[in-house]
């Protein structure tokens, strides 16, 4: 092991108080998704359609968090996670997306933070990812303004109900998931390819977030809330015109229509532009409430994003390009550290931003187990050279306050079915036996050090 991968020399260049933890999402762990008065989710609906999903898989059983919950805190415990990072299935509190609540469901959530105190792990709660009740979905899911209010109406509650428990609160998990992969492109669920849906969906989902924001402070004006975002890290293929114009427009259309609406209250000119129908959606008064103030967002970083000039393709014209490095991950996502560095530069060069946590990083590595252990050192060097990257950015004094591993257990990851794993914990899903991995040992190591400073 070298230097740079050792977890005590790592530990070292981090503050006292810089918190490491893990993070899972609510679709992709729990299962038990007819139990206790739960109805179906869109990610419900979609993994049961045939073809939409890699061999057929759903997150009907998971990793069966919800009746394994004890043991999956302790596991926690046992990793020396400082924080969890997990999402609430708004399905499970409010079956039909509004009205009636289902206190069963509320009852878990109260295990659960119960489980986190009694171990000392801070709770950070994620109100939406991915997991659409399907009942809203009849309606035009977020298509349809009124999901807005109903999910202002869902955070109140959850704020309300276990907000006394909660040591931060973020209202959307990737939106450029759900809004992209799920209304244009169609490899999420609801599975729409259309830009005029993903232009609707877009704007109703940041205004989802501005009011959910309110709705938080009305119920607790001092709980920290944020929201997290799979900023993309653009790179043009070359330094031609053509090219760095292409990267400036992808930048506006994959990151600016998030950043521009949430932290300066304005839409990027050239979206505006090039995608008329989502004009159509802004009404008098919603960006100002979309910009609310938030104490804190989270940045998911996994790989880059390469792009040429494509001048025959619809908004943003661009076309992704080929990988620059040859270390791929075990899903095909080329590694580039440096590409963690080169977002958080460029957003904070350009927008006015808080506080933030790199609020998910980790690598697919399909390692199995042999003789009880598993020997995954693609993560684990993914990791280190990732965290190495996450040291230096505090180092150049970024207001970085803590790393969440993605992810405590490997889990149903969305349309790559159970083929990918990228958990610090392998999970056997016939037997539902863990064993911490070899990257698990490292990152305990690396908090144990840490807290020993």
């Amino acid at each position: 092991m070298t230097r740079e991968s050792s977890p005590q020399a790592l530990a070292g260049r981090f503050p006292s108080d810089f918190l490491f933890g893990v993070a899972t999402a609510s679709y992709q762990i729990e299962g038990a998704v007819e139990a206790d008065g739960r109805k179906p989710s869109i990610w419900d609906a979609f993994s049961h359609m045939p073809g939409r999903v890699r061999g057929g898989d759903t997150g009907d059983v998971a990793c069966d968090h919800y009746n394994r919950l004890e043991a999956d805190l302790d596991l926690m415990a046992e990793l020396g996670a400082k924080a969890y990072r997990f999402s609430l299935a708004w399905p499970r509190l409010l079956p039909d997306g509004a009205g009636a609540i289902n206190e069963p469901g509320f009852a878990f959530y109260d295990r659960l933070l119960d489980g986190l105190k009694s171990r000392n792990i801070k709770a950070f709660a994620t109100l939406y990812h991915w997991d659409l009740p399907l009942a809203l979905m009849g309606r035009g899911g977020w298509t349809d303004r009124d999901t807005a209010e109903a999910f202002a109406d869902y955070a109140g509650l959850v704020t309300q109900r276990l907000g006394d428990r909660l040591d931060t609160i973020t209202t959307f998990n990737e939106p450029w998931c759900s809004v992209y992969l799920g209304h244009l492109m169609g490899v999420h669920a609801p599975g729409e390819r259309s830009m005029e849906a993903a232009m609707a969906a877009l704007h109703v989902t940041n205004l989802a977030h501005g009011l959910g924001v309110q709705a938080i402070r009305a119920e607790r004006a001092e709980m920290p809330v944020g929201i997290v975002l799979n900023a993309m890290s653009i790179m043009a293929a070359s330094d031609s015109d053509a090219d760095n114009k292409a990267a400036e427009r992808a930048n506006d259309f994959h990151n600016g229509v998030f950043f521009g609406p949430l932290f300066e209250g304005a839409y990027p000119q050239s979206v505006l532009d090039g995608c008329p129908d989502l004009a159509l959606h802004i009404r008098d008064g919603d960006l100002e409430t979309i910009r609310q103030p938030l104490d804190f967002w989270g940045l998911n970083y996994y790989t880059p994003m390469r792009v040429r000039d494509d001048a025959a393709s619809e908004f943003p014209h661009v076309a992704i390009a080929p990988a620059v490095r040859p270390e791929k991950t075990d899903i095909g996502w080329e590694v580039e550290p440096q590409g963690l560095s080169h977002i958080v530069s460029q957003l904070y060069g350009r927008y006015t931003l808080p506080e933030f946590y790199i609020t998910e990083n980790g690598a697919a590595d399909n390692t199995g187990v042999e003789n009880g252990a598993v020997s995954d050192t693609m993560r684990l060097d993914y990791i280190s050279t990732h965290l190495s990257v996450v040291a230096d950015l505090v180092a150049d004094n970024y207001p970085l306050q803590g790393y969440f591993a993605w992810s405590l257990v490997d889990n149903f990851e969305w349309a790559e079915g159970y083929s990918m794993r990228f958990g610090l914990v392998h999970v056997n899903y016939e037997t539902q036996l863990r064993t911490i991995k070899q990257s698990g040992y490292w990152y305990r190591d690396l908090i144990a050090a840490h807290c020993g400073k």
